[in-house]
């Protein structure tokens, strides 16, 4: 396992520098550049390398996020998926070009094929269909019986740390989540807060109040975690939709004098590469984003080779990472 050692060796910063920026400390004064050498380096060292035979034939593959850099660096799962991407691109040796709204068919002519990373718009499918190119959509399935597509099972994903949580004893859970939305300005709701809902109530355990929907940052995470915890009538346990949410939540825990997990359990989702040096480490949803990444890969290099029709989808599965952050209610 990387030590932040080797994360600051790669990304030519100060431990200091890493450890505060994997915990997302609001005070540091660092450039974003810097912040994302830093997301990168730990993504890389927790990335298992296998390697493989390069293509022989030179191929140029158009990359199309739904993100900015900004939004990237705050929530690092879509940093973690584009690069796990453009590592097995750069391996096979083919050529990387970043797809802008500005793109026409004409200038992307000698495109192969293009990769989509993110959520989208039917304006945004249609720019994309434009192009008239083989194209995989990662983390969304626009259209299926046009585009392969490789997603996340989000239900059992969600199901996973609800029976987690549930097994250990608790029966007052909130969800702390928010509305997906794209650089263009799109929103899409949360899918986890639909299966969260929907399995509590099942089991009569559902409580409204205890179902909060904010940003994807730590700061929200904070702020909302802190005003629940401030009520007499508050949740033993916390299922947030991102690592970077939990941030948040142990800060306010933190100040508020409640003990993780003694009297507050958390269990995250995505399992980024700072999860495991937070303090207690978070127990988490490891979503294996490399799979996602080198997948798509996979998919676009054989749909083009095989000149396939029929649409694919494939599901990647994920694992609940036991770490230290959840426990019975006392």
């Amino acid at each position: 396992m990387a030590t932040i050692k080797d994360i600051a060796d790669l990304a030519k910063v100060s431990i200091t520098t890493v450890s505060r920026v994997l915990n997302y400390d609001e005070t540091l004064n660092v450039s974003p550049e810097t912040r994302k050498r830093v997301f990168e380096a730990a993504e890389e060292l927790a990335y298992k390398i296998i390697p493989k035979k390069k293509t022989k034939a030179k191929k140029r593959i158009g990359l199309y996020y739904s993100f900015s850099l900004e939004e990237e660096l705050v929530d690092t799962y879509y940093l973690s998926i584009r690069v796990s991407i453009e590592k097995k691109l750069k391996r096979n040796g083919i050529e990387i070009y970043r797809i802008g709204k500005n793109d026409t068919k004409k200038n992307l002519k000698t495109i192969d094929g293009i990769i989509c990373l993110g959520t989208f718009n039917k304006e945004d499918i249609n720019f994309i269909k434009d192009f008239d190119k083989v194209c995989v959509f990662v983390d969304s399935n626009p259209d299926s019986s046009l585009f392969d597509c490789v997603i996340i099972d989000f239900t059992s994903a969600t199901t996973s740390a609800l029976k987690y949580l549930i097994g250990l004893g608790h029966e007052n859970i909130g969800f702390i989540g928010g509305i997906d939305t794209d650089m263009f300005g799109n929103r899409f709701k949360d899918l986890r807060q639909d299966v969260f809902e929907n399995y509590l109530r099942e089991r009569n355990l559902f409580k409204e109040e205890f179902v909060r929907i904010g940003g994807y940052n730590p700061k929200d995470g904070y702020n909302i975690s802190k005003d629940m915890l401030n009520n007499d009538h508050r949740p033993t346990a916390l299922f947030v939709a991102n690592d970077t949410i939990a941030v948040g939540c142990y800060k306010a825990a933190y100040e508020l004098g409640v003990n993780i997990p003694d009297e507050l359990s958390i269990v995250g989702f995505n399992d980024v590469a700072s999860s495991q040096y937070m303090v207690p480490p978070l127990t988490t949803i490891k979503l294996y984003t490399e799979v996602m990444g080198e997948t798509a890969v996979d998919l676009l290099f054989e749909r083009i080779s095989s000149r396939r029709e029929v649409c694919k989808k494939v599901i990647i599965h994920t694992k609940l990472i036991e770490r230290e952050s959840a426990a019975p209610p006392k």
